[in-house]
C-alpha cells in the first residue's frame, strides 16, 4: 500500500516503496548516483571557465556569461519539467533528463574541434537543460520517499553524494584540461599564442565524451530498475485539490524561492571565480592547474559538510542548523574579502563547508506543509537555481572594482540566507501531514 500523506483534506501521495524497507533503500542508492552525477557535471565547469578564458581571451565578464548561461537553462526548463514529470512520471523523466545531458556532453566535441564560443554556450545549455529535469524529479522525489519527519536529514544525505560527485571533478577537469594545456599549467598572465590557444580547445573533447558515456549507461540502468511509482488515480484528485489551494499562502516557500536564488549567487560565483583568486600573485601564487587541486578543497568541505548536517538534523531542527552554517558563512566571506594571502585563500575553502547544508535544507523547508502543491512548489524552487546567472554581475564587479572586493556580492548574499533561516522559513498556512499506511 502506498503512504499517503494527508493535509487536511486533501492527500499526497508518497511514492510506493517496492520490496519494502530494502527496496527503499536500493532506490535511495540509485538516486544518490544522479546526485553525484549532476554535481560532478556541474563542478567540471569550475575548471571549465579559466580554460575556455585562456582559448578565447575573456574577461571576467564574458568569462562567467559562460556560466550565466548554464542557469540560465533552469529558469527555461524547469517548469516545463515538472509538467513533463506529471505527464509521464518520474522515471521516463529522469531518463529523459540523462539522454538530454549525454546529447549535450557529446556536442562539446564540435565546439571543441572549431573552435566556437556560440557552440559551447549551447552545448552547456543543453546539459544544464538536462540536469533542471533531474533536479525537478529528484529533489521532491527524495524528500517524500520516506518519513516526513526526516526529509530535510535524507535530502541532505543524497545531497551529499552529490557533493561527492563536486569533490573528484576538480580533479578529473584539473588533469585532462588543466594539466594538458599550455595555459592550465603557466602563471596567471602568461602570454599564449593563437596556435596554443587552438591545441588547448582540444583538450575538452576527451573528458565529455567520457562524461556522456557514464551518462548513457546510467540512463539504462534506471531503465531497467523498479523505482517507486505515484498513484494516478491520487494524482488526478490532486490536479482537482490544486484548484481550491494557493502556493503564495506558504511563507517558507515564499521566502524559500528568492532563498535558493541568492544562495546559488553565492555558492557559483565562489566556485568559479575559486582558480582565478588562488592564483593571484597576492593571494597564492600558482598556476591555474595546482590551484585547481585547492578547489578540490572547497567541494571537499561542502561533501563533509552534508554528511555531518544529515547526523546534526536528526537531533536539532533544520532552521537552526541552517542559521549556525550562514553565520559562519557570512564571517569567512568577509575574510576572503578582506584579507591577503593563504589566510584568505583558506577562508574561501572553508565557506564550502558552511554552503554544504544551504542547498537541501533550503528546499525542504521551502516545500515543507506544501501537500498537493509540492510538485509545482519544487518546480519554483528549483527554477530559482537559475540565481546562479547573477554570477555575471560578479564578473561585471571583478572587473570594475577588483577580484577580491567582489566577494562582498557574496557576503550579501550570506546575511539574506541567515534571514530565512531565521524568519522566512517559518511556515504559515501549513497543512498538517498525517502518515497512514
Amino acid at each position: 500500500m502506498p503512504a499517503l500523506i494527508s493535509s487536511g483534506e486533501s492527500k499526497f501521495t508518497a511514492p510506493d516503496a517496492p520490496a519494502g524497507q530494502g527496496g527503499y533503500r536500493k532506490s535511495l542508492a540509485l538516486l544518490a548516483s544522479l546526485f553525484f552525477m549532476w554535481g560532478f557535471i556541474t563542478v567540471i565547469n569550475n575548471t571549465l571557465l579559466p580554460h575556455l578564458r585562456s582559448v578565447f581571451e575573456l574577461n571576467y565578464t564574458q568569462t562567467t556569461l559562460i556560466e550565466s548561461v548554464w542557469f540560465i537553462a533552469y529558469a527555461v526548463a524547469s517548469m516545463p519539467s515538472a509538467f513533463l514529470i506529471e505527464r509521464v512520471g518520474y522515471k521516463k523523466a529522469i531518463i529523459i533528463g540523462l539522454v538530454v545531458m549525454a546529447v549535450g556532453a557529446l556536442a562539446m566535441v564540435p565546439a571543441a574541434r572549431i573552435p566556437s564560443y556560440e557552440v559551447t554556450l549551447g552545448a552547456l545549455f543543453v546539459i544544464a537543460c538536462g540536469i533542471a529535469l533531474l533536479q525537478v524529479a529528484a529533489n521532491p522525489y527524495v524528500a517524500v520517499i520516506g518519513p516526513p519527519e526526516s526529509a530535510e536529514s535524507r535530502l541532505t544525505l543524497v545531497q551529499a553524494f552529490n557533493s561527492m560527485g563536486t569533490f573528484f571533478a576538480p580533479y578529473f577537469g584539473g588533469y585532462l584540461i588543466l594539466s594538458r594545456t599550455v595555459a592550465g599549467t603557466s602563471m596567471d598572465g602568461t602570454a599564449i599564442s593563437a596556435a596554443q590557444r587552438l591545441a588547448d580547445a582540444q583538450a575538452t573533447q576527451l573528458p565529455y565524451v567520457l562524461v556522456a558515456v557514464v551518462l548513457a549507461v546510467l540512463a539504462l540502468i534506471i531503465s531497467r530498475a523498479k523505482l517507486p511509482t505515484l498513484g494516478g488515480s491520487t494524482q488526478r484528485a490532486n490536479a482537482e485539490e490544486r484548484k481550491n489551494l494557493s502556493l503564495w499562502k506558504h511563507r517558507n516557500l515564499v521566502f524559500g524561492i528568492p532563498a535558493i536564488f541568492i544562495y546559488l549567487i553565492a555558492e557559483i560565483g565562489v566556485a568559479n571565480l575559486f582558480i582565478s583568486f588562488v592564483s593571484q600573485p597576492s593571494i597564492g601564487n600558482m598556476t591555474h592547474a595546482t590551484a585547481a587541486n585547492y578547489l578540490v578543497l572547497l567541494w571537499g568541505g561542502m561533501m563533509v559538510g552534508r554528511f555531518l548536517g544529515a547526523f546534526i538534523m536528526r537531533r536539532f531542527s533544520a532552521d537552526r542548523v541552517l542559521a549556525v552554517f550562514a553565520g559562519g558563512a557570512f564571517f569567512v566571506m568577509i575574510g576572503a574579502a578582506t584579507l591577503h594571502g593563504p589566510i584568505a585563500m583558506w577562508a574561501l575553502i572553508l565557506v564550502g563547508l558552511c554552503h554544504s547544508i544551504m542547498f537541501p535544507t533550503i528546499f525542504a523547508l521551502g516545500i515543507k506543509g506544501l501537500g498537493p502543491l509540492t510538485e509545482e512548489g519544487s518546480g519554483l524552487l528549483i527554477t530559482a537555481i537559475a540565481g546562479g546567472a547573477l554570477v555575471v554581475v560578479q564578473g561585471w564587479l571583478a572587473d570594475r572594482f577588483g577580484l577580491q572586493n567582489s566577494f562582498w556580492l557574496t557576503v550579501l548574499c550570506e546575511l539574506y540566507v541567515l534571514f530565512y533561516a531565521l524568519w522566512g522559513s517559518k511556515p504559515t498556512g501549513a497543512l498538517p501531514a498525517e502518515v497512514a499506511a
